[in-house]
């Protein structure tokens, strides 16, 4: 069984900075898009950043700039590094991979638990 696990989140004055990562662990065959994702009270979960299996990126037109994702293949992680954190930057952070299976070959989505991020005045 796959899982993501998150970690990273926190609180953290305006300008400062957060880098959060998240593991797949179980039994598969690859991982396809890593991402993040974000989501406020109130409002549909939006992404954040993707890269690719072949390290190509988008970001958000928010969070240009300031965010960087990266993946470390031999750990089956991705990384969200946050600088010039703003208070509209304050959601709770989803992680999301795009993992084909062993046996049958098949792509499916999985997601992280989510960790909250605080961006405080």
């Amino acid at each position: 069984q796959v899982q993501l696990v998150e970690s990273g989140g926190g609180l953290v004055q305006a300008g400062g900075s957060l880098r959060l990562s998240c593991a797949a662990s179980g039994r598969f065959f690859s991982i396809n898009t890593m991402g993040w994702y974000r989501q406020t009270p109130g409002k549909q979960r939006e992404l954040v950043a993707i890269i690719t299996s072949g390290g190509s990126t988008n970001y958000a037109d928010s969070v240009k700039g300031r965010f960087t994702v990266s993946r470390d293949n031999a750990k089956n992680t991705v990384y969200l590094q946050m600088n010039s954190l703003k208070l509209e930057d304050t959601a709770v952070y989803y992680c999301r991979m795009t993992i084909s299976q062993i046996m049958s070959g098949r792509t499916y989505i999985y997601w992280g638990q989510g960790t909250q991020v605080t961006v405080s005045s």
